[in-house]
Formats: structure tokens, C-alpha cells, sequence
């Protein structure tokens, strides 16, 4: 028997499946691996490990293993003992063997070689889903770190399955089931392909929430104080009602708010289930609460507080004995978590200095149905801004961004003057507005400073606008580049070329503009800090463009008629101090230059000619929106300006009441009618001209030299004034819900009422609010449900003559979709109204042309805003007797 066990191979194998077979399997000192395999074995003897040697077929490096295996040559180990049980738990740890098995190869002396053999887990060579949609497989790819080469272990897939389930689950798909296999590839070694089976099932939502135990307060007040927690409800539509457990729980915090609203300061719930009802595929929501008794607040006392007196805190903090009790008012009136500038208690301290102030209420006495509180103060230290940091900025210049700074080293701590901050910076528009982070460094209470160090992430601040597309009767062409962080200073450093100068916040822009009936050709410059050390901003502008007449016969641009304009613009915008710096005035002086070539159309009373411009406009706006310029969430802006010419009526002796009005000069074409009969019933034919009085012209050259003298008296310099309005408001409503109100005013007057109003400068309301090409001053003003500048009035030729007064209310709800640097997305539905007039008096600012709708716009740095809207104008057309129905409006480049 000697003999044949000195044939055997002397191996001792220890896998991790099998741990315990060291103990169950050792007997009489022999170590048992097959059945007729035994070695003669000191059982409990300590050995000196010579070496561990790695078998099988591994991609990693085999000393890498032993090294993680913990086992060292020259250590002593027990055979069988803790050291190879270690050394299997911490190679199992590592989560990439599938099995691990110690053999002794031999035995010298005290000395034991070990052969260390492994199997690795098997990679992922390929994934397949099965039940969703392929353009939903990327992302679960992703989300689950599915690539190829993934180690395939029992964690891998546990976690995958149950990251799907619940990301359904989240969406309402509250039984989803998830199944993944594996099989093996026989294209390659130790890989495997991975089949992932989704089974989202119905869609599971809320049939019904009731509630148990509620007197004071009814099931519905209860229900809507669930946000997020919805029951079937057909009529709503922003909210859907499916059930999202962290969201549920979350509810049932604020059942419990509204109940300390109202004063039931006790409330709560006792109990509370889920259960999923089988005929309806629903879910059943039962709550049990306990309201308790109605508290009213009692006295309230303060204590600490040395900077501000009582009086000054009651007023902020706004609760008076004998109101009704509550809780989240009186929490929020001492911080309001919700708005960082808000106006309570906390901010006033810190505010004005106190950063390390703490403001607590206590409930120091309950009498009966009274609560009596303390709020404590603890003021601290005045605290300083030490030092003021900014990182982040790989192209703007650090000056752009320190001089929009409110937080100056030395000052005050001002938590007003650190979210101001945090807005203009967002307002630049270099960097994401989501992104900015201000970071408390070094807060020493004992010296009373804070440094401050802002996070930016920069985001692209030119654009490119190239587009085609069909409109002033034929294809358009654009081509516009627009730098918005411009360096006018490096234009001769060629080492800024990247690939232009860049980094001093000044804008250029440059644009053409082309069609078989116009070309446009602009350019455009601003600088925010004017001379570098006031917020004065200074813009120019220069454009042309050369626009000709439509052929009604061949429908083709007509050069021999032609309409030129010239303009050039200089303005100069200070922000102000007072009433606040939210206010900024802004002027500017405009020329403009217009010649026309036998230009006959409803648009002027004259057609030949030129006219002159020459305009001076003063504005005063003031905004806070903020913070995100593309998706402001908070705050307003006002404008109000007015565009002024020179009284040229008092000044050149002309009397206009006897030189006649323009259209009554302007002769008629007859070329479509015949047999007409003129004033003194002489027959008109085709091709003959009659004057204002209806009879017969024949010499029309004449004629039209006449009606050339009185337009260069009327329209060589034009004489008018323009006042503008605007209110621009953004409010949260909820969560990411956002309201923006808007109302605009419009009004054209003249000085001289015999003179009359210019027929340029005028207002175009309806459609997408886009000027397109025309450059004669007009302002197309935006209401979507009709058709481009249909809302405006014409004359009795069918021909749209402009507005001279308007008016437009809106509402829109946003939604953001997506508020990253790379693409900033989000949602809309509007409620608009406007109205248009040829005169003031006819003016009626309730005579409104209504339409409502939905939208989407996008905005990405290189292209600026995109959008689409689908508009339902709900009145007629001027002309129509039935609503004008469904529009569709593409957005392209207009402003936030």
C-alpha cells in the first residue's frame, strides 16, 4: 500500500465552493481530493511556503494574483489552517475568479510548494435587450456600465436586474419583471453574451387615495397636498398618476405640513399601505392619520439679539399672538430653505454681515390650545470676505469675470450680494449657469472671515447661423457668425488666433442675408465695460440692404424697382444706483437712409424718392431676472423707451394742412379694370390713370412730378416719436414649473397731426415674431395661432399699411427637459392675446385676437435658440368669418 501511495500525486486541493472540505474531508491524517487519491499528511503540522505557482489559464499577471492573495514565500502556514482560507476569501473578494483551488505539488522537509489554480469569471463579449425600444438600449448600456469586457459576475447581473426594475418602476411600471442569461460565446475564449428580457407590463397607476381618521381637514385638501402622488384624475394633465415609492414617502411628509398650516400641530400618521388592486390594475393608497387639537400661537419673545430691536424682527417674522399655529410659516419666515433671497429672519443677519448668526424657535410653553415661543439668537461675529477666487475660466480673462464680482475682499459678508454674484455671472453667458458654484473656503469664526472661491464650467460663447429657408417671396440664405467673447485689444497679437481673440466679453457680429429679392449685409460691435471701470456699455452697428419689387406677372424679382436702406446706429447703456442697480439707462442715436426707385407699393405713399432718418432713443429698464438667462426661474424685467426725431415741422415753416395728404396725391393704376366708369361718367380703359377725384389722367408723367414734390416735403426728414412698454415677469409655480407673464404696449405719434404718421417705424403683429429681412424700422411682434404679420392693419387696397398703436398679453408655463451647457432644452405652453390698430382712435386694448398652444426650444452655444411652435388662433382673420385654427411657427435665433 506504501508503494501505491508513493505514486499518487501529493496535492491538497481547497476550493472556495468547498471551503469546508479541509474539515470534513481530513481524516485518520490524510488529505482526501478523489476518492482514490490519499497522501500521508501530519495533520496540523506547520509548514515553510516555498512557493505558490499559478496554473490555468489567466489574463492576469501571475504575481499580481499571489501578491493579492496575501501568501508570502518564507511565512509559515498550517496545513489545512487560516492562511489558505484568507487567501481564497480575499482573491474571492476581488470578484473576478469563478473558481479558486490550492494543490501541494510537493513536500520538502518543513518546505511546501502550492500550485494555485484559477478559473476567471467570464467577459462580456455582447449585450442584447428584448421588450424596449432600441432607442432606449443606449442608455441602459450605459447606465449599467455594460461594455464590452465586463467582468460577468452574480453582482453584475443582481445589480442590472434590479436597476431596470426600478427605473421602470419609477416611470409607473410597478411590475416590471427583468430576466437576464448568459451563454457563452463560441467565437472566443471565457466570454459570454448577455440577453436582458424586459416585461414592463401595464402600466400601473393610483385608483384611489383615501384617508382614515380626517374630520378637521377634507380627503381632497389632503390629496392635493400630495404632490407628487396623484390618483386617476382624466381631466389633469401635468400630473400623471402613477406611483413612485421615495416620492410617496416624501407626500406623507407634507400631509403632515398642511395640517401644521392649519394648526394641528400634533398630526401625523399613524399608518399607511399600498395595495395593488387586481381588477383594476391599480393601486389602492389607504392613510390613517391622527389630527390632534388646533393650536394658536401665544407669546413670542426674542432673545439675543442686540443688532436688530423686536419690533424690527416681528415685522419680518410677520406671526402675531392669536394667529392660528403654523409650523412651516414660522419655519420658513426664520429660513426659508426654498428661496435663497428670501426675506426672513436668517438672510436679514446675513445680509449684513452675519454669517455666523443662528436663529432657532423654541416652544418654551403649551396652554390649553396656546403655544408660547422663544426665538434665540445667537449673532456671532461680523464676518469679512477675505479672499476672492475664481476658477474654472480657460478662455474669458479673469478681469470680465472679477469686475462683475459683488464680493470684494475686505467688504461685508452679504449673502445677497453672493447669490447677486452668481447672476451676473450666469448673465454673461460664457459659462453654465447651472453649474456655478460658490465654495465657502477657510470660514474662521475666530477672525471673522470667508474665502470664497467660485466653480465655473465654461460653455462655447460663439455662433454660427447657417440656414436656408423660403420666405419674402423666394429662397433665403443666411450666414451669420457671432463671437460673443470677443478681444478687440489681441487683434494684432496673432498668438490669441484660437482660432480668433477671445476673452474680453466684447461681442461682434457678422451677417449676410440673401435672396433673389433682397441682400443684407450687417455687422455689429458691443462693449459691456466701456473704458474698463464702469458698467458702461457701448454698441455700433452699421447694416444695408437692397430690396426689390415682386413682378405680380412673373413673379420675379423686378431690379429696375428697388428700395435701398442704409443704417447706422451708435448707442451707450450705465447701469444705475438709484433707485437700486437693477436699473440701467440706455441711449442711442440712430441714422438711416432710404432711397427708393419707382417703389410703388401699400407699404409707402410714395415710391420714388429718398427719406432720411434721424433718431435719438432713451430707455429705462430694470431686470433681476435670473439666473439662467435661457431659462430665468425668478425675477422681471420693465422697459420702458421712447424714440424721438427732431420737431423738423416747427422748425422748416411748411404748413401741412395745405400741402394735402400724401395718399390722396398717390395716383391709381387702373391696369385691372376696365370700363369704369370716372367721376364725370367718361368710360376708363386699361392702362388709364385717374387722379383723386376720379377722372381721367392722361398725362401721368406730370402728374407723378407732382406727387414727387410733396413726398420730399412730407418724408425728406421723418418727424415721429415711439414709446414703447414692457413687463417681463418669471415666477416658480412648482418644482421646475415656471410662469412667465408678458405684456407689451406699442404706440406711433407724430408731432404734427397735419403731417400725419410715417409709414415707416410701424408695428406687424402675428406669426413668429420674426423681422425676416425688412430693415424699414418695423417691429414684427409675436402671436403664434396666425399667420405672419396678418393681425396688422391694411388700407382699402388690400395692402398692409402697419400699426401705429398694439398691444400683446402672454402666459407661458416652462418645463425644463434638460438645463446642460451642451444643450439646454425645455417645454412650453402659451396663452396669448394682441391687437393692432392703423390709429389711436381706434384703439380698444380688449379687442383682442386670442390663441393658445404648445412648444419646444432648444439651445445650444454654436447655433443659439431653436424652437417649434404649434399655435390654434381662436378668432377670425381680419376679412374671415371663422377661426383661423392650428399654425405651425419655426423659432430661429430668437431672443430668450
Amino acid at each position: 500500500m506504501e508503494k501505491q501511495v508513493n505514486k499518487l500525486n501529493n496535492f491538497l486541493v481547497l476550493n472556495k465552493r468547498i471551503k469546508i472540505a479541509l474539515t470534513v474531508l481530513i481524516f485518520g491524517g490524510f488529505a482526501s481530493v478523489k476518492a482514490q487519491e490519499r497522501v500521508p499528511f501530519d495533520q496540523g503540522k506547520k509548514y515553510i511556503l516555498a512557493d505558490v505557482a499559478i496554473v490555468g489559464d489567466i489574463s492576469f499577471n501571475s504575481q499580481t494574483v499571489v501578491t493579492f492573495s496575501g501568501l508570502q514565500k518564507g511565512q509559515e502556514i498550517t496545513i489545512p489552517g487560516e492562511e489558505i482560507s484568507t487567501a481564497i476569501k480575499k482573491l474571492g473578494k476581488l470578484g473576478l475568479f469563478d473558481e479558486i483551488s490550492f494543490y501541494v505539488n510537493k513536500i520538502q522537509n518543513d518546505s511546501i510548494y502550492l500550485d494555485l489554480n484559477i478559473i476567471e469569471l467570464p467577459k462580456l463579449s455582447e449585450v442584447k435587450f428584448v421588450g424596449v425600444k432600441k432607442s432606449k438600449v443606449e442608455a441602459l448600456i450605459k447606465d449599467n456600465s455594460l461594455n464590452k469586457g465586463k467582468v460577468v459576475n452574480e453582482n453584475l447581473i443582481t445589480t442590472t436586474k434590479n436597476y431596470i426594475e426600478n427605473k421602470y418602476k419609477k416611470d409607473g411600471y410597478y411590475n416590471t419583471k427583468v430576466n437576464i442569461n448568459t451563454v457563452k460565446d463560441t467565437a472566443t475564449t471565457n466570454q459570454v453574451k448577455m440577453l436582458v428580457t424586459i416585461d414592463k407590463g401595464d402600466k400601473v397607476k393610483i385608483q384611489t387615495i383615501d384617508f382614515v381618521g380626517n374630520t378637521k381637514l377634507s380627503d381632497k385638501t389632503l390629496r392635493k397636498a400630495m404632490k407628487d402622488t396623484k390618483q386617476k384624475n382624466p381631466i389633469r394633465i401635468l400630473k400623471a398618476s402613477k406611483f413612485i415609492k421615495d416620492k410617496y414617502k416624501a407626500d406623507l411628509d407634507k400631509v403632515i405640513a398642511v395640517y401644521k398650516e392649519k394648526g394641528y400641530r400634533d398630526a401625523r400618521i399613524i399608518s399607511d399601505s399600498v395595495a395593488y388592486n387586481t381588477s383594476k390594475k391599480a393601486l389602492d393608497i389607504k392613510i390613517n392619520v391622527e389630527e390632534g387639537n388646533k393650536y394658536y400661537f401665544g407669546d413670542i419673545k426674542f432673545l439675543g439679539n442686540t443688532i436688530y430691536t423686536d419690533q424690527g424682527l416681528s415685522q419680518i417674522l410677520g406671526v402675531k399672538k392669536g394667529d392660528t399655529y403654523n409650523g412651516v410659516l414660522l419655519e420658513k419666515r426664520i429660513a426659508d430653505k426654498t428661496k435663497p433671497d428670501a426675506e426672513d429672519i436668517t438672510n436679514l443677519y446675513q445680509n449684513n454681515g452675519y454669517l455666523f448668526s443662528n436663529i432657532n424657535a423654541v416652544e418654551v410653553r403649551t396652554a390649553n390650545d396656546t403655544i408660547d415661543f422663544e426665538i434665540r439668537v445667537t449673532e456671532g461675529p461680523i464676518a469679512y470676505f477675505n479672499k476672492i477666487s475664481v476658477v474654472g475660466n480657460d478662455k474669458t480673462n479673469d478681469r470680465v469675470i472679477y469686475r462683475e464680482l459683488r464680493t470684494k475682499p475686505g467688504e461685508k459678508y452679504s449673502k445677497d450680494q453672493l447669490v447677486r454674484t452668481i447672476r451676473e455671472i450666469g448673465q454673461l453667458g460664457f459659462f453654465d449657469p447651472e453649474s456655478i458654484d460658490p465654495k465657502f473656503k477657510n470660514v474662521d469664526s475666530g477672525a471673522g472671515t470667508v474665502d470664497i472661491e467660485y466653480n465655473l464650467v465654461e460653455k462655447g460663447a460663439s455662433q454660427i447661423e447657417l440656414q436656408g429657408g423660403y420666405g419674402g417671396g423666394g429662397f433665403i440664405g443666411t450666414l451669420g457668425l457671432s463671437f460673443n467673447n470677443f478681444s478687440a485689444r489681441n487683434l494684432l497679437n496673432k498668438d490669441a488666433y484660437k482660432p480668433l481673440p477671445m476673452g474680453d466679453g466684447q461681442k461682434v457680429s457678422l451677417r449676410l442675408q440673401a435672396s433673389t429679392f433682397f441682400q443684407t449685409y450687417s455687422v455689429s460691435f458691443s462693449e459691456p465695460w466701456f473704458g474698463g471701470k464702469k458698467p458702461v456699455s457701448f454698441s455700433t452697428s452699421l447694416s444695408y440692404s437692397k430690396q426689390f419689387l415682386n413682378n405680380y406677372i412673373t413673379q420675379k424679382a423686378d431690379r429696375t424697382k428697388s428700395f435701398d436702406i442704409l443704417t447706422l446706429s451708435v448707442g451707450i447703456a450705465k447701469r444705475l444706483t438709484v433707485p437700486d442697480d437693477y436699473f440701467v439707462l440706455s441711449q442711442a442715436v440712430s441714422y438711416q437712409h432710404y432711397a427708393l426707385n419707382n417703389y410703388n407699393t401699400g407699404l409707402f405713399t410714395f415710391g420714388n424718392g429718398t427719406s432720411r432718418n434721424l433718431a435719438y432713443t432713451v430707455g429705462l429698464t430694470r431686470s433681476s431676472k435670473g439666473l439662467n438667462p435661457i431659462f430665468p426661474t425668478y425675477g422681471s424685467e420693465f422697459s420702458l423707451t421712447a424714440k424721438l426725431t427732431p420737431p423738423y415741422s416747427l422748425l422748416n415753416g411748411t404748413n401741412y394742412a395745405t400741402l394735402g395728404d400724401q395718399e390722396e396725391y398717390k395716383l391709381k393704376n387702373t391696369v385691372n379694370r376696365q370700363n369704369v366708369p370716372d367721376a364725370n361718367g367718361n368710360i376708363v380703359n386699361i392702362g388709364d390713370y385717374i387722379d383723386i377725384n376720379g377722372n381721367k389722367v392722361n398725362d401721368f408723367t406730370l402728374a407723378a412730378a407732382d406727387v414727387s414734390k410733396v413726398d420730399q416735403k412730407r418724408f425728406n426728414w421723418l418727424e415721429y416719436y415711439k414709446i414703447k412698454f414692457k413687463a417681463d415677469t418669471y415666477s416658480k409655480i412648482y418644482g421646475k414649473l415656471v410662469l412667465r407673464t408678458l405684456v407689451e404696449f406699442g404706440f406711433l405719434g407724430a408731432y404734427n397731426q397735419e403731417r400725419g404718421a410715417v409709414p415707416f417705424e410701424r408695428f406687424y403683429l402675428g406669426g413668429d415674431g420674426l423681422a425676416n429681412y425688412s430693415m424699414d424700422g418695423r417691429e414684427t411682434i409675436q402671436l403664434r395661432g396666425y399667420p405672419n404679420n396678418s393681425l396688422t392693419p391694411v388700407n382699402n387696397a388690400g395692402e398692409q399699411i402697419g400699426a401705429t398703436v398694439f398691444n400683446k398679453f402672454s402666459m407661458e408655463l416652462r418645463y425644463p427637459i434638460t438645463l446642460k451647457s451642451s444643450a439646454s432644452i425645455y417645454a412650453l405652453a402659451f396663452m396669448e392675446a394682441g391687437s393692432s390698430y392703423a390709429d389711436f382712435k381706434s384703439y380698444n386694448p380688449f379687442d383682442v385676437s386670442r390663441s393658445a398652444g404648445v412648444g419646444l426650444r432648444v439651445f445650444m452655444p454654436a447655433f443659439g435658440l431653436l424652437g417649434i411652435d404649434f399655435g390654434h388662433g381662436f378668432d377670425a382673420l381680419p376679412g374671415q368669418a371663422k377661426a383661423n385654427g392650428w399654425e405651425t411657427h419655426f423659432i430661429i435665433g430668437q431672443q430668450f
